[in-house]
């Protein structure tokens, strides 16, 4: 297996050095504008620009996760998106060119990843994130940013008609990421990849080798799958592209995430159980929460609740610690 962290997309004196000392060497970064100060990833320069100066860092720059560019009018089905549709063709022929072969995207509509708390106490003290549907059932987004499921589904099938057979054609992963919270409709929002059902209908329909699954354990958990059934069946197809790792405790109306160590799902099980089927793609440990000196300051469409650092060096020692006493051979 691949050990990858995220990163910011441009220099960061703290995050990267402390990665580098607890021996990650594959990076996964989150190139817009805002977070990296250069252009979209669809300019090839600013791409590489980011590439290279992680490669002076001494990481390889194994992929790009969430969306590299503003996606609204793709995902609500704008007149504007054939237009950025053709901007996101030419980011896959950059990653292609640049040997980044990792895509992680979702399909949230309007509303990313969420929560509702981000300062829950976790053991010690340490302060993690929570969402409680209860706290935002009667909050609606602005009307111009609700939609149907129906609607989304129309706008994800425009989408992967577009860019997957360039995919394809180029050898880049695209690992579609499920919903958090996998709940719909979300403030007037419908979401639709909130089952396992609903990869196994996008599978069907798009069999090409370039469609697989970031498999986010903990919100496939959430959905109340059987995340060793589905995981296998995905793995023995060759669909799981990407490994998020992370645990929580809850249902999808109200959970909140817990230490990697600290949850109900039996991570040392769960990675032996991966690497009995033969994954040996690229794993991350997925949020954590903020330890003692350090703070959560909010989403602001960036690298935020959840990425500190410390409970990322506690996660990384301990899922080497799984990986190294069961012989799953990592790099």
């Amino acid at each position: 297996m691949k050990l990858t962290m995220l990163l910011p997309p441009r220099y960061y004196e703290r995050k990267w050095t402390l990665a580098r000392q607890i021996g990650v060497n594959h990076a996964i970064t989150k190139a817009m504008p805002l977070l990296s100060g250069r252009e979209a990833p669809y300019d090839f320069e600013a791409l590489n620009s980011i590439k290279a100066e992680f490669e002076q860092a001494g990481f390889r720059l194994y992929g790009l996760e969430g969306d590299q560019f503003d996606m609204s009018p793709i995902k609500l089905g704008l007149p504007s998106r054939d237009a950025l549709i053709e901007k996101y063709q030419q980011m896959l022929h950059n990653m292609a060119r640049l040997d980044i072969r990792l895509l992680c995207y979702n399909f949230m509509v309007s509303i990313g990843w969420m929560r509702t708390k981000v300062d829950v106490a976790e053991r010690g003290g340490a302060l993690t994130s929570e969402f409680d549907f209860e706290a935002v059932k009667d909050e609606l987004m602005p009307e111009a940013e609700r939609i149907s499921e129906a609607r989304v589904w129309e706008n994800l099938y425009y989408f992967l008609d577009a860019v997957l057979p360039v995919a394809d054609e180029l050898g880049i992963q695209m690992a579609l990421h499920p919903d958090d919270p996998p709940l719909s409709p979300l403030k007037g929002v419908g979401r639709i990849l909130t089952s396992a059902a609903a990869f196994d209908q996008i599978i069907a329909k798009y069999p090409s080798p370039a469609n697989g699954i970031t498999f986010c354990q903990a919100t496939f958990r959430t959905m109340g799958e059987d995340i060793k059934a589905i995981s296998e069946k995905w793995i023995k197809d060759r669909r799981i592209f990407f490994l998020h790792l992370r645990d929580v405790e809850g249902d999808k109306y109200k959970f909140r995430e817990t230490f990697h160590d600290n949850g109900p799902t039996p991570m040392a099980e769960m990675l032996r159980h991966y690497a009995a089927l033969g994954f040996d793609g690229p794993i991350r440990p997925d949020h954590a929460p903020a330890m003692y000196g350090e703070r959560q300051d909010g989403f602001e469409g960036g690298i935020s609740v959840g990425y500190e650092m410390l409970g990322k060096i506690f996660a990384i020692g301990y899922l080497k610690g799984i990986m190294e006493s069961n012989g799953i051979n990592y790099e």
